[in-house]
């Protein structure tokens, strides 16, 4: 497969005015400012090939969606180079639009007081696609997205699960060769991430549609991806195989705990430390290289009853922070294991 998306030594940086202090200081900086530089995206360099199922995550400020918005031609970058489906994307933006598609999770692109049907509609026109061949793409989706029953209802009616099922059909009506997903989870429940998640990877599978996929949540890219880029500071940190980030780096859950009477007091059960205790609920860390979660799930269930329980991923930040401090941590996809 060839490259669809390639990237080298790509850099943004803005430049911000330093605020001076002190009434000398403030003269001074009026007569010469003084501008300190930062580094948005610095000197990244990864490809992309066709049909590939990508993660690309970071913290916030670590560069992420800056590097979205220069490959999608919004952002021109400060130096370096780039080309998307062979296009230069800050040079011909028009041209590029009709190669891709973008969800983003907290900008939406369906017209809020209209039926989602009516902005498909619409992105038919603006992409000149052929009446027969929409009206089949469309059905292909509705089906797979099982949004048929609420077409016609106004998008500020329909739930945040339903509203992002339309949103990514929409960016898939013209049948993009790339689609970039920024945060297309967010605040869903656990049902409707699940949905979307098998949805994405059907459409990769059956349409070849390479998927370029942000988020914060770690069970997106444990889920969908088959290979994570984890950028920090404006800097790539880990290239390579998704399984190689889970086994290596993502071997620990969360289990938060409430009790309907009592607490528990001690768990005799290796990997497992306690992070947080109160009269009628516990936090939990589980180390899942030396013990397995069902294992820990039927030692509290034999010994409590429980009112509540939720297992969640660390932070991403504390992923992040793990692999900086492990000295052998992959750094690209030639040193990884097959």
């Amino acid at each position: 497969m060839g490259k669809i998306i390639s990237v080298e030594k790509l850099n943004k940086t803005f430049k911000f005015k330093v605020k001076s202090t002190g009434f000398s200081n403030s003269i001074r900086s009026l007569i010469k400012p003084v501008y300190k530089t930062v580094y948005a995206v610095n000197n990244i360099s990864f490809d992309v090939s066709e049909g590939e199922l990508l993660g690309f995550i970071g913290p916030n400020g670590a560069g992420k969606s800056t590097t979205i918005k220069i490959l999608t031609g919004i952002l021109y970058p400060t130096s370096g180079k780039a080309t998307v489906c062979g296009i230069i994307p800050w040079e011909q933006r028009q041209k590029l639009a009709f190669q891709i598609g973008s969800v983003f999770g907290q900008r939406p692109q369906l017209w809020y007081h209209l039926p989602a049907l009516e902005t498909f509609n619409l992105f038919s026109k603006i992409y000149e696609l052929d009446r027969n061949k929409y009206k089949n793409k469309l059905n292909w989706l509705i089906d797979k997205f099982q949004i048929k029953e609420y077409l016609n209802t106004p998008v500020r009616k329909l739930s945040l699960g339903q509203r992002m099922r339309c949103e990514v059909v929409a960016s898939l009506i013209h049948s993009p060769e790339v689609i970039f997903l920024d945060e297309p989870t967010i605040g869903l429940d656990v049902v409707a991430k699940q949905e979307i998640r098998n949805t994405i990877k059907e459409i990769n599978k059956e349409e070849g549609t390479t998927i370029f996929l942000t988020s914060h949540d770690v069970g997106d890219i444990e889920k969908v991806t088959k290979r994570t880029i984890i950028i920090n500071n404006g800097e790539i940190i880990f290239d390579g195989e998704t399984r190689i980030l889970r086994w290596d780096f993502l071997h620990s859950k969360i289990i938060s705990v409430k009790f309907k009477k009592d607490n528990i007091k001690k768990i005799d059960l290796d990997g497992v430390k306690i992070l947080k205790q109160s009269d009628l609920g516990t936090k939990l860390e589980v180390d899942t290289s030396v013990m397995e979660i069902e294992t820990v799930l039927k030692f509290i269930l034999q010994k409590h009853k429980i009112a509540d329980i939720n297992i969640n991923d660390p932070p991403l930040e504390d992923i992040i922070a793990y692999i900086y401090k492990e000295k052998n941590a992959p750094k690209s996809r030639s040193n990884t294991i097959k």
